[in-house]
């Protein structure tokens, strides 16, 4: 896999200060992706690191940033008007970064939601599509679909790449969802992931193998969204 060092950077949120932001790009990038992170761990967790790495070796561009509680060092995640301030910030940096690139929108857990309620909420500027990795449809233990609530109203294709042993996001809950979506709305199962994109060592992989599964998946929806603009 080829080496893409990510830029450091930072840029200011609505109601927050500035917030740092790691931007991975490869020579000639196709598409820009506004990557959040999970509630849990920032930008630089190790699950990051590798899906902009891997992401950037398939021409894929991507932002990371922190929460305003991420770059404070607090565990309390940001309410939502906040979350959806700083997703709507670093859009528009990617934009400035990535000009004339085709933008899509999304993250890891936490980020997918606050993304996603970002664009439910207004349409995010430029973005062509979101991507979630790993939606938390519900907390561990407590299975519901109302988190899904407000995917409804989106117009813009959305991916779903989901672990089939996710306890945030079951199966047969997730799977109706998606399809109630219709024709915008896709979705790629992981075999045996689990939230964190983990399986299980009797299934004869490793998470360097389900990282390319990822984003092998989503370099090819991303196609899809090139065709439909094409």
């Amino acid at each position: 896999m080829t080496e893409h060092q990510p830029r450091s950077l930072a840029f200011p949120v609505d109601g927050a200060d500035v917030v740092s932001a790691l931007f991975m790009a490869p020579p000639r990038p196709r598409a820009g992706f506004v990557f959040a992170h999970g509630a849990g761990a920032g930008m630089t967790h190790v699950f990051m690191n590798q899906a902009a790495a891997s992401l950037a070796a398939r021409g894929i561009a991507t932002l990371r940033f922190q929460f305003p509680y991420m770059e404070k060092g607090s565990k309390r995640p940001d309410p939502p008007a906040l979350a959806h301030a700083a997703v709507r910030a670093a859009v528009a940096e990617a934009a400035r970064l990535c000009p004339g690139l085709p933008l899509v929108a999304g993250g890891k857990s936490f980020g997918a939601r606050m993304t996603s309620q970002a664009q439910s909420a207004a349409p995010l500027p430029g973005v062509t599509g979101l991507a979630f990795l790993g939606f938390p449809l519900h907390p561990a233990g407590k299975p519901s679909i109302v988190r899904a609530d407000h995917l409804a109203p989106i117009e813009v294709p959305m991916l779903f790449l989901q672990g089939t042993r996710d306890k945030l996001a079951e199966m047969e809950l997730l799977a109706p969802v998606v399809k109630r979506l219709g024709p915008r709305a896709t979705v790629h199962w992981i075999d045996q992931a689990d939230h964190a994109f983990h399986v299980p060592a009797r299934s004869g992989r490793n998470d360097r193998a389900v990282m390319e599964d990822l984003t092998e998946a989503f370099a090819a929806w991303l196609e899809t969204l090139e065709a439909r603009a094409g």
